[in-house]
């Protein structure tokens, strides 16, 4: 209701200035006045500086961004590959601005040097080859560079050795969580398909292909540092796009297909927690939520947990209502660590026998269950009276 009310009075206001400058127009009337619609020589002058003033908002809300958001980017790569992204980011930032410095200083300077004049009159020539091949040859060659250096990273970063040592692991996204699957002892992960999922299966995994027996299937992801993981990626449902920010990895999880995505992570979550600049960050984070918590207990609410990093698996695209809330922790623990944790985890075929054997029916011969026996001891005690009754009854 308040929303339609403010909507209502901005509407009334702009009815109300409209009818001001009416009335303005007719106060006019009888005075001399240029209604000519032709831009005047102090027009021209008034639109050349209007042009400078807006050329220095542009520069000076860029600056201002850079300085005030600059240090919202991501830092540190914790990926080999990771630093090779960055320097093909710098190095387009770097050519975007530059660009958007000299052109937008040229447009507004000649638009403001060749304002209409009454004594200029405008230079027109159909064309210039020179210009043309200054405009065409000098971003041809610049983006030719920045593409082949574009796909001399993009190879780098997606080349697997078949014969590399890597840790195979399987990414499965779906409406609206991840799970991982570990290619266990064997390091082969078993077939899989949807139309397999069933019951605590949920990832549709081949338990008849041998290959799937030594599977182990997880919600939160462990990967060794200094190690290459091998991550093949497949969705149940609609498109995602598993995301991981600090390690500069992307790649879209498409239903009935699998992709793939490979990286060597280079620091262990702890050691990325300890690095100057992450500690800093935290400390910035956790003092905005002391802030924020000093209110809500004001109000009777919780305060808020303070906040500790972890590297994050995201979904990069809009896959549905609860997209925001789609993500997994992801941990990387020294090789020993990562060993040791792995071994504590069962294999899906454990889960799957474990969860056969709670739900088997009982065995014939078993003991009935408690209800079971009161219905049986009633029958026999209404059976006795009856036949207590009966030989009575014969007796006499």
């Amino acid at each position: 209701m308040t929303s339609l009310l403010v909507i209502v009075v901005l509407v009334l206001l702009a009815v109300a200035l409209w009818q001001l400058t009416k009335i303005f127009d007719l106060t006019q009337v009888g005075s001399s006045s240029d209604d000519s619609q032709v831009a005047s020589d102090n027009d021209n002058n008034i639109q050349g500086y209007i042009m400078f003033g807006f050329l220095a908002f542009i520069y000076i809300f860029t600056i201002y961004g850079l300085l005030k958001w600059g240090n919202l980017v991501l830092h540190t790569p914790a990926s080999e590959h990771g630093l090779l992204v960055d320097n093909l980011m710098n190095i387009t930032w770097v050519l975007i601005f530059t660009v958007q410095v000299i052109t937008q200083g040229l447009l507004h300077w000649f638009s403001f040097k060749n304002r209409g004049h009454k004594d200029k009159k405008a230079l027109f020539f159909a064309d210039s080859n020179k210009l043309e091949a200054i405009w065409s040859i000098i971003p041809s060659v610049v983006l030719a560079c920045l593409i082949l250096y574009g796909l001399y990273a993009w190879n780098n970063i997606m080349f697997v050795d078949k014969d590399e040592d890597v840790v195979e692991i399987e990414l499965y996204a779906q409406q609206f969580k991840w799970t991982a699957r570990y290619a266990g002892q064997d390091n082969v992960l078993g077939k899989a398909n949807v139309r397999l999922i069933e019951g605590i299966n949920t990832l549709g995994v081949d338990m008849s292909d041998p290959n799937s027996q030594d599977d182990i299937v997880v919600s939160e992801l462990h990967i060794p540092k200094g190690k290459k993981v091998h991550f093949k990626m497949r969705s149940q449902d609609v498109l995602h796009s598993a995301y991981f920010p600090h390690f500069r990895a992307q790649m879209n999880c498409v239903p009935g297909m699998v992709t793939e995505f490979a990286f060597v992570p280079t620091y262990t979550t702890a050691e990325y927690r300890e690095l100057p600049f992450m500690v800093e960050k935290v400390a910035n984070i956790n003092k905005l939520r002391a802030e924020k918590s000093i209110e809500l207990v004001a109000k009777g609410g919780t305060a808020l947990d303070p906040y500790t990093f972890d590297y994050l698996l995201l979904c990069n695209k809009i896959c549905g209502a609860s997209h925001y809330n789609m993500q997994m922790k992801v941990v990387v623990d020294t090789p020993e660590e990562y060993k040791k944790w792995l071994s504590e985890k069962t294999t899906l075929a454990q889960d799957i026998k474990a969860a056969a054997a709670a739900k088997k029916p009982e065995a014939e011969g078993a003991a009935p269950s408690d209800t079971t026996a009161k219905v049986i001891d009633t029958v026999k005690a209404v059976v006795d009276t009856v036949k207590a009754a009966v030989a009575k009854v014969a007796m006499k």
